[in-house]
């Protein structure tokens, strides 16, 4: 049986470059469609599942980040990121967001065809780990198929793909010392650079949702301890 080809938005009003990156994915076997705004996204969105969204983020209207925020639920499309402002602040909004990639404009067809198929390669391994659909540590469960996270008898909180990846590298070692540098060669597959310097910020939000006594420790001058043992199911 066939593969069937992953479906992929190109949300950008700039006419010409959504016609371009289009083409360009359409060429390389994958099912594309385009829209110049938020608007005809959700219509597109309305009438059937799309794997991934190439999302420019300076838009009039509603912009990228809004669009994002929409976009990052249990279940939702991937998302990469473009933008013509290429400043690492905004990529690290992006990424905590909730986008699983970025790449400044213009971009390289071919890198940005490279990423998206990154970015479907990942998803599709978490979705399929072989830990299982369900991670479960004290009162906490994570959904490896929804990418959230959820205390007993709490409604379940989505994570940032930062979030999720830096939750289960604590899953995966459990009850020893991780360092940044530990974290962050687990996360490979973001901006390393952003990824560094947001590893900080990452673990701060992941702490918030899991919420009060979460079984992250700090561990001064060596980095962080996952303190609960797993169960995977």
């Amino acid at each position: 049986m066939t593969e069937a080809a992953p479906r992929i938005i190109v949300v950008d009003d700039d006419a010409e470059l959504r016609s371009l990156v289009a083409d360009f994915l359409t060429a390389n076997g994958m099912e594309v469609a385009s829209a110049a705004n938020g608007q005809e996204m959700d219509a597109l969105m309305a009438e059937r599942r799309f794997d991934l969204v190439v999302l420019d983020l300076m838009m009039p209207g509603e912009d990228g980040l809004s669009i994002l925020r929409r976009l990052h639920k249990p279940g939702g499309p991937g998302v990469i990121m473009l933008s013509a402002m290429g400043e690492d602040t905004d990529r690290i909004i992006g990424l905590e967001v909730g986008a699983d990639d970025y790449l400044p404009k213009p971009c390289n067809p071919r890198e940005l065809l490279a990423r998206v198929r990154a970015v479907l390669r990942r998803r599709a391994e978490q979705s399929g780990a072989s830990t299982g659909p369900v991670r479960r540590f004290g009162d906490w469960t994570l959904d490896i198929v929804d990418r959230s996270v959820s205390r007993r008898g709490q409604p379940p909180a989505p994570l940032t793909d930062a979030e999720f990846r830096t939750l289960n590298a604590f899953l995966d070692r459990p009850q020893r010392v991780l360092t940044r540098d530990m974290l962050i060669e687990h996360g490979k597959g973001l901006d390393s650079d952003v990824f560094d310097r947001a590893i900080d910020v990452t673990i701060s939000r992941l702490r918030k949702k899991l919420g009060h006594d979460d079984p992250i420790r700090t561990i001064r001058n060596e980095g962080y301890m996952f303190t609960l043992k797993v169960v995977d199911e």
